[in-house]
């Protein structure tokens, strides 16, 4: 007899792996080129995959390949780590992006903020209440661009059965100590906290000193050897390490991104290619880098892996 999986909160462990969706030179989705992709990364052993998030370009995806790249991720992970699809949008749609995606076989929803609209704390509640009401599955919610809640909104979704975990990136570090105490204090079990800063690598010491264990990392698509060795050192504190990835990599790769507005998906999309993976270039309205950028990136990325040599 099967067993049910156990809870989301005691399956991510690890590295969390944000794949760029791979299209075709028409601009299609391939399911082959993200597939091989998906399968490179596999190789180094993921704590979860989340796609078609934001790195995944969640935004440009219409509902029926959406439905394809969550189960293009579901049939390649065969069940070794989670999968995690996105949604977003006003609830109604975001409820058809969770059946989409619960038709595809994922484990867990991350929840973009609802674009384009100026709730306040009671029609949060509302819409992420009626959310979670609509579907079997787990939910994270995203706090990022306009999107802000109050640790006591938080603390109240927390006691929705299955929204079990919380995800930032805003950046405001004072908030979310407040976020993670009130939930705390809510007496919520195994509720998850994670980074969701671009390139989180680069805050993850002091979000991990306030309490958020779990951390996006897009660096994995390009230089999984560099992103794991983040976590490891990480894990183990090792400082010596830490600081060669900072000051070699990561400082410099967060000023590279801020070149120009979209580079925390269109760069990390173009370094990805860059390294072997054909997974072809980003949809409008993001832009394509400048080539002289992508070819810094990768300069940056054979300096920093000689100096921890």
């Amino acid at each position: 007899m099967a067993h049910p999986a156990p809870p989301l909160a005691r399956r991510l462990d690890g590295l969390l792996f944000f794949p760029v969706t791979a299209f075709d030179a028409a601009g299609r989705f391939d399911a082959g080129g993200y597939r091989a992709h998906l399968e490179a990364r596999l190789a180094d052993a993921p704590g979860a995959v989340f796609a078609a998030c934001g790195t995944g370009e969640f935004p440009a995806l219409g509902l029926a390949e959406y439905a394809q790249v969550l189960a293009t991720a579901v049939t390649t992970t065969a069940g070794r780590v989670p999968v995690v699809g996105g949604t977003g949008y006003g609830t109604a749609l975001a409820r058809e992006y969770a059946r989409a995606a619960e038709a595809a076989g994922a484990d867990a929803l991350l929840v973009l903020p609802p674009a384009g609209v100026d709730a306040d704390q009671d029609g949060l509640l509302r819409h992420y209440t009626a959310l979670a009401g609509s579907t079997g599955l787990d939910l994270i919610l995203y706090q990022r661009d306009q999107l802000v809640f109050t640790p006591e909104t938080v603390a109240c979704l927390a006691e929705v059965p299955n929204i079990v975990g919380f995800k930032d990136g805003r950046g405001d570090l004072d908030l979310m100590l407040r976020i993670v105490s009130a939930v705390r204090t809510s007496g919520a079990r195994d509720f998850l906290f994670f980074n969701g800063m671009p390139t989180a690598e680069s805050t993850q010491a002091a979000y991990r000193a306030i309490g958020v264990p779990l951390y996006s990392s897009a660096v994995f698509c390009f230089a999984p050897d560099l992103a794991l060795a983040f976590h490891r050192a990480l894990e183990k504190g090792d400082a010596a390490t830490l600081t060669v990835l900072t000051d070699t990599f990561l400082r410099p790769y967060v000023e590279l991104r801020r070149q120009r507005p979209g580079y925390a998906v269109s760069l990390v999309k173009a370094a990805t290619r860059a390294v072997g993976h054909p997974v072809g270039e980003v949809r409008a309205p993001l832009t394509e880098p400048d080539p002289a950028h992508v070819t810094t990136l990768l300069a940056l990325l054979e300096r920093t892996r000689e100096a921890l040599a």
